[in-house]
């Protein structure tokens, strides 16, 4: 999580140069925060306007809350092997998370749905999945029983009753659309913040880099010891420090593993640098499910960068990709 002081306006340099501007609106469900230079407020206001448009306009595409979303309305009219025309937007980010898909084995899927609405129901009841309910969600837990086609922007479902979860990449993507729409308006330093998916432009005025902080595995830690040094990149930090239940003893986290349907049940933070934010969303709830020895194969080829912290009963264990120091 990024450290600060968050109110909506902020001036901190003389009129001659760029002004500081902070702003914050509740987006896709969770608080949103964008921070940026511009020459004068009303520049900014018209900016910040831009982008949390942007930010609305694609919760209405991708959200799997809102039953008239796009996504939701694709998944309860689909016909298994009829070929369906989709949003540009919607196209996209399905693209990225069946590439992702396939280069995580799957452990990346955005066909879960069926079985995060069953984790969902667990949460709120404090009891297991049913075995046959899991067994059902499963069946239709696979991200290749979706295809597309770029050149006609269509998706066919493979298998009827298919539930699409983008919880774990919509606002990578959407942070780095606002990010774009900044740029438009000619703002060259930005940081955007989804409540945790981080995505900056060029440097502070005079400063070196955006400063971010890596929050602690457990709420009860101390002040997070890690902090980054970002320009023009994107950081995702996936977690289960306060998203859990505990059933029968067992601790299970929200992040579900799509192969087996289960919660993961080793507490873990893991923290993903990547050129743009719909990769590293993507990629920390991969490196999640995987583990940092089979996960970080797949970040050398991404180009990307990891910092993990897996939980135990004792001191927790810590793992950084080769080039993680850098940053």
């Amino acid at each position: 999580m990024l450290t600060g002081n968050c109110q909506a306006l902020a001036a901190e340099k003389p009129v001659s140069a760029p002004i500081r501007f902070q702003f914050q609106q509740i987006r896709m469900g969770v608080p949103w925060r964008i921070e940026f230079y511009a020459d004068s407020e009303q520049i900014a206001i018209d900016a910040q306007k831009a982008a949390f448009a942007r930010v609305k306009k694609l919760d209405l595409i991708l959200s799997d809350y809102d039953p008239d979303s796009e996504l939701n309305r694709l998944c309860s009219q689909a016909i298994a092997g009829q070929a369906v025309s989709i949003s540009e937007d919607l196209f996209k980010v399905l693209q990225a998370s069946q590439q992702i898909s396939h280069k995580t084995g799957g452990a990346f899927d955005v066909t879960v749905g069926h079985l995060t609405d069953l984790w969902r129901r667990a949460y709120r009841k404090q009891s297991l999945p049913v075995a046959e309910a899991l067994r059902a969600a499963l069946e239709k837990t696979d991200y290749r029983l979706y295809e597309l086609n770029e050149a006609e922007w269509t998706v066919t479902f493979l298998k009827n009753d298919l539930q699409l979860d983008l919880g774990g990449i919509a606002k990578g993507y959407a942070a780095d659309e606002a990010m774009s729409v900044l740029k438009t308006h000619g703002i060259k330093s930005a940081l955007i913040d989804a409540s945790g998916d981080i995505v900056v432009s060029n440097a502070p005025p005079e400063k070196e880099a955006w400063i971010i902080a890596i929050a602690p595995l457990r709420k009860s830690d101390n002040d997070p010891e890690v902090y980054l040094k970002l320009v023009n990149c994107s950081v995702a930090t996936s977690g289960d420090a306060s998203r859990y239940v505990e059933i029968d003893g067992v601790r299970y986290s929200h992040i579900v593993n799509p192969v087996t349907g289960l919660g993961l049940t080793t507490p873990s933070s893991v923290t993903i640098i990547a050129q743009t934010g719909i990769t590293a969303d993507a990629l920390a709830s991969a490196i999640s499910v995987m583990g940092p020895k089979t996960g970080f194969c797949v970040l050398k080829k991404e180009h990307a960068e990891a910092y993990v912290v897996i939980g135990g009963k004792e001191k927790p264990e810590v793992f950084q990709t080769e080039g993680f120091p850098e940053y």
